[in-house]
């Protein structure tokens, strides 16, 4: 019965049309392809929804049992630079594509708790950068203005989930890419600490900052996410045991003393944006105290600016050597940017022993606290950024780029989860160990926004 499947595919919303027979999980698989035929236009999908993908998993779904599978029959989309078995991984480059045997580590446990993956989404080439625009699929569109950029660089990912194509969607954040888009498109988005969920079976950006993250519509939908997909994998080197504590605030929320840059034709709208999210803070009855974030920057100066960068053309370089002309223009001169002469040893260590120092003053900062921060300054039209990639590019990343290198937990949230005209938002930082604070701390928030109806 499709004409009972909901626009916007809710965890909790499936589970209850599920549990009264309103629905069957094939006809919201069907249905989903069918959404995803009428939306072609917009290249959200490089392997798009269709029996082909989804088909062997939903004959394959057990007896409907919440309790055993937390995730039955719940819908979900796959960034196409993480492996589903049997599927092509292109990490948006034709070129590179190939085809696993097996599945990512993360895939693996979703679809083992009940979930059915339908397709595999757009991307900025690579995972590098976060616009949506640089994929020779086509530049994914907002969800909600389709003239704006749709945030990367787990494009397709997120504008899959707000046009109700998938419940919830998997991406990768190295720099920012689970977060940006999340705001975009009005989302949450939600950043584990690095070495939280495997990343086997996940293309390599910068593979020791690399995390794989979740795109849903709500806060307890990303934890249930997360509940299934953490956990220690002895084949990933990255791998590592972080315990979630029992949920509690902070002792204090921190906010930048100095006032964040806005940019854009909407600036201004962004900044009336950012100060009813820090009103909204100040009633949640928790010590607010401004502090400097210069230090922040700093650190996230070194991804991209430092020797880090070498790291992704470690990962990447040899396919770019051996395929001239396989890979977007601007991609291939970041890329190429890791291979400079002066990025030699002895940088990186000067700059990993500048990090270590960035990351001592985290630590001491974060100790029970709460860092929020806008997700983004602003937004620009997908011409804006054609005319100017690397710029825009650079200012998307403002507020994001530290948090991976300083081995913080994050969380991005909706300033107003209803707002599609130009969509703001905010992220809430932890240290690594202290993910139970931004949870409490975005639970609450949120709830300011329910009380306000």
């Amino acid at each position: 019965m499709q004409e009972n499947i909901p626009e916007i595919l809710t965890i909790p919303a499936l589970q209850q049309g599920y549990k009264q027979g309103d629905f069957t999980p094939a006809e919201v698989l069907n249905a989903i392809a069918a959404r995803a035929r009428e939306t072609a236009d917009n290249p959200i999908w490089i392997t798009a929804p269709g029996e082909a993908v989804y088909g062997k998993y939903l004959a394959a779904l057990p007896p409907m049992d919440f309790a055993a599978y937390p995730l039955w029959g719940i819908p979900f989309a796959i960034k196409d630079n993480i492996d589903l078995a049997g599927v092509p991984t292109t990490a948006a480059c034709p070129a590179y594509a190939y085809t696993p045997k097996e599945s990512a580590t993360v895939v693996q446990k979703l679809i083992a708790a009940g979930a059915i993956p339908v397709g595999k989404t757009n991307l900025d080439q690579f995972a590098t950068g976060l616009v949506g625009t640089r994929s020779p699929y086509g530049e994914v569109h907002n969800a909600w203005q389709p003239e704006l950029i749709s945030g990367g660089s787990s494009s397709g990912s997120a504008v899959s989930v707000a046009l109700g194509q998938a419940a919830f969607a998997l991406g990768t954040d190295t720099a920012g890419s689970g977060r940006v888009p999340a705001m975009l498109n009005t989302l949450v988005g939600y950043k584990p600490p690095v070495g939280s969920w495997s990343t086997c079976g996940v293309v390599p950006a910068c593979a020791s900052l690399d995390c794989v993250t979740v795109f849903a519509h709500t806060l307890a939908e990303a934890e249930a996410v997360d509940a299934v997909a953490r956990g220690v994998d002895e084949a990933c080197a990255w791998s590592r045991t972080i315990p979630l504590q029992k949920e509690q605030l902070p002792a204090v929320i921190l906010l930048p003393a100095e006032e964040p840059t806005f940019y854009g034709d909407w600036a201004a709208g962004y900044r009336r944006k950012w100060q009813h999210a820090v009103a909204r803070l100040r009633t949640l009855g928790l010590p607010v105290r401004e502090v400097s974030t210069a230090e922040f920057s700093a650190a996230a100066r070194l991804l991209y600016d430092g020797a880090y960068v070498a790291e992704r053309w470690a990962d990447i370089g040899p396919f770019v050597e051996s395929h001239p002309g396989a890979t977007f223009p601007v991609t291939e001169k970041i890329l190429r940017s890791g291979g400079r002469p002066e990025l030699t040893a002895a940088r990186l260590f000067e700059d990993l022993h500048q990090l270590a120092l960035y990351r001592r003053h985290a630590a001491t900062l974060l100790g029970n606290a709460v860092l929020v921060l806008p997700t983004a300054g602003g937004t620009f039209t997908r011409a804006e950024v054609a005319a100017d990639p690397v710029a825009t590019n650079s200012q998307m990343g403002l507020y994001t780029n530290h948090c991976n290198l300083l081995d913080l937990a994050a969380v991005a949230i909706p300033e107003n989860s209803r707002d599609h005209e130009y969509p703001a938002g905010l992220t809430l930082f932890s240290l690594a160990a202290n993910e139970h604070l931004i949870r409490a701390t975005a639970r609450a928030f949120l709830a300011t926004e329910e009380e306000s109806l």
